[in-house]
């Protein structure tokens, strides 16, 4: 039986966003995880992040970020627990930094934070979704998770349902490598095949965001979205940054948000600069994330004024450069304008 590294080395092209919405898994291996032990650790994390942690239940899964203390995101995670352990999943390129961030604040706190990403138990993460993806995983899996941002953990490794994207569910599936060896042969049967890239194509494309090294500090947490996904509970207790985050949510300051683009660029990603036609000189927004689409290009999500959004007209680099192409988000940009 091929092995996922050997599945993915034979594939030639991207998966397309028709091929995601049929069907797809995808090994993801560009995730860390950090867990945190202890009988403090909700709250000591309620003290840091935009989202309640003290109230976390174990059937569920939520977005969080954490930020500096002049509110701009230093990290955006999905968050879950177990009976004793919180895990944090972030981009694996920002792990060790933030791991370590973290755990300067911890002080006298009852907690202790670990890198998690090679436990046995999450040895292999793979993400699914698409038409197909319920009707595979109930293969081995009796009930799936209800609705979006809940879990079930079971003999054969956790499982998350995340977002949704094209109009069906999709899942990350948390397992050990000799489970993953097991189901690959009817998962491949079933299901295109992709890679990191297809996993994040359908991240964009469900208008969920995440910071990596290329964006860290670049944006409060309204600018992405943050608090239509839940990300940001403006009831919680006071966290880095959090005076700024609700001064603009209640004052009504921003007027950015994140928006779904097509690009027949692949040298757009994310950190790169767009600039609206209308005011050549300055950058309007930067893109947050970009995936290959299939297509010769990318699909991204893109931070920009909301002005910019209304025009219609934005180019990748400068104002001469390669047109951004509209999509529609899979929920409703509502401006910051109180």
């Amino acid at each position: 039986m091929s092995s996922w590294n050997e599945l993915l080395a034979q594939r030639t092209a991207p998966l397309t966003t028709a091929q995601l919405a049929a069907g797809f898994v995808a090994p993801i291996n560009d995730l860390g995880l950090i867990a945190l032990d202890g009988e403090e650790s909700a709250t000591f994390l309620h003290s840091q992040l935009t989202n309640d942690v003290e109230h976390l239940s174990l059937g569920e899964a939520r977005l969080a970020g954490y930020c500096s203390p002049k509110g701009r995101l230093l990290a955006s995670f999905l968050m879950w627990r177990s009976a004793s352990t919180i895990f944090l999943q972030l981009a694996r390129d920002i792990q060790a930094p933030v791991q370590k961030r973290l755990s300067m604040f911890v002080l006298r706190a009852k907690t202790k934070l670990s890198d998690a990403s090679e436990l046995p138990a999450n040895a292999v993460v793979l993400g699914l979704g698409g038409a197909k993806a319920d009707a595979v995983l109930q293969t081995w899996f009796d009930t799936l998770p209800a609705k979006p941002f809940t879990k079930i953990d079971h003999a054969l490794g956790t499982l998350i349902r995340v977002a949704d994207a094209f109009g069906a569910a999709r899942y990350q599936w948390l397992t050990s490598a000799e489970t993953a060896q097991t189901v690959t042969a009817a998962l491949v049967d079933a299901l295109a095949v992709g890679s990191n890239d297809a996993w994040h194509l359908s991240e964009i494309h469900a208008g969920v965001p995440q910071i990596a090294k290329a964006t860290q500090e670049q944006f409060v947490p309204q600018m992405i979205n943050f608090e239509l996904l839940g990300a940001v509970n403006f009831k919680k207790g006071c966290y880095p940054g959090q005076e700024i985050v609700a001064r603009s949510q209640y004052l009504g300051k921003l007027k950015r948000r994140a928006t779904l683009v097509t690009i027949p660029d692949l040298s757009a990603v994310a950190g790169a600069e767009v600039f609206a036609t209308a005011d050549p000189e300055q950058p309007c927004g930067m893109i947050v994330n970009a995936a290959p689409n299939g297509n010769g290009g990318v699909d991204a999500l893109v931070e920009m004024k909301l002005a910019a959004i209304e025009s219609g007209s934005v180019r990748l680099g400068s104002a001469q450069g390669t047109a951004l192409t509209f999509l529609d988000m899979p929920y409703v940009l509502e401006p910051l304008d109180l």
